[in-house]
């Protein structure tokens, strides 16, 4: 069985004083870990906070972007290696603000998974189309492809303990929400690019997350489908009270 995984992403939002009044709104709310993971994202900026914040509880942290080496001269960059020396649980990669606000490419991200993978961190990996791809009926082949480009050269043993959002960049900020069944369209083809790169094995044990405005409204029935096995939440994980309402889904 494969554990839900609700996680929030701040994107550039909150300052550490913000950051430790939302750990602290979450003290003793957090859900059985093994029924329900929960993971923020936040800016590098905050990290020690939340880290500090969230020791002793069983909230895991995720950076919003990593570069793809450990050290040197990358001014303005994050190390994944130091990510992981200070506790960090998860790296968030291949956004698609990342991806078109500063041009990652698909071999950026595939060497951002290695380098996560390398120092203990687990990689989330976003996927998603546009609204143009959507309408053109090419979203199948268009996220396909970007999964086999993010997994290159990643064993199988890597891949099933890794973490996929599907996210549809025309459901991002907008207000709009695929429905259940497009949202799950798309995580079932994930899955099954999943199965033929590597085994079904692999692809029923790698976690897949909805990205696209999951909020307490919509979380039900989007997790009710079989193929989704969490959400990747901006907006609505910026409160503590809607992160929670979205943690405890499940009743």
């Amino acid at each position: 069985m494969r554990t839900p995984i609700i996680a929030g992403n701040w994107k550039m939002n909150k300052n550490p004083k913000e950051t430790a009044e939302f750990v602290a709104g979450l003290k003793g709310k957090l859900p059985d870990p093994s029924k329900v993971e929960a993971v923020i994202g936040a800016p590098a900026v905050d990290l020690q906070t939340l880290l500090d914040g969230a020791a002793g509880t069983d909230l895991h942290i995720a950076s919003e972007n990593n570069y793809f080496e450990d050290a040197g001269a990358f001014t303005g960059e994050t190390s994944p290696k130091v990510l992981a020396e200070m506790g960090v649980n998860y790296g968030i990669i291949g956004h698609s603000e990342r991806r078109g606000y500063f041009h990652e490419t698909d071999e950026d991200i595939n060497k951002k998974a290695k380098a996560l993978i390398a120092n203990g961190l687990t990689p989330i990996i976003c996927c998603g189309e546009t609204l143009e791809t959507r309408k053109a009926n090419k979203f199948g082949e268009w996220v396909s492809g970007q999964i086999k480009a993010a997994l290159k050269d990643l064993t199988a043993d890597q891949v099933a303990s890794l973490v996929i959002a599907y996210e549809p960049i025309w459901a991002i900020g907008t207000g709009e929400t695929a429905t259940p069944e497009q949202a799950q369209e798309v995580c079932h083809l994930i899955r099954e690019t999943v199965a033929d790169l590597y085994d079904q094995t692999t692809a029923e044990n790698v976690r897949i997350q909805y990205g696209g405005s999951m909020k307490p409204a919509n979380v039900k029935e989007l997790m009710a489908q079989p193929d989704i096995d969490g959400g990747l939440i901006g907006g609505a994980s910026l409160q503590p009270d809607s992160f929670i309402e979205l943690l405890h889904y499940q009743g």
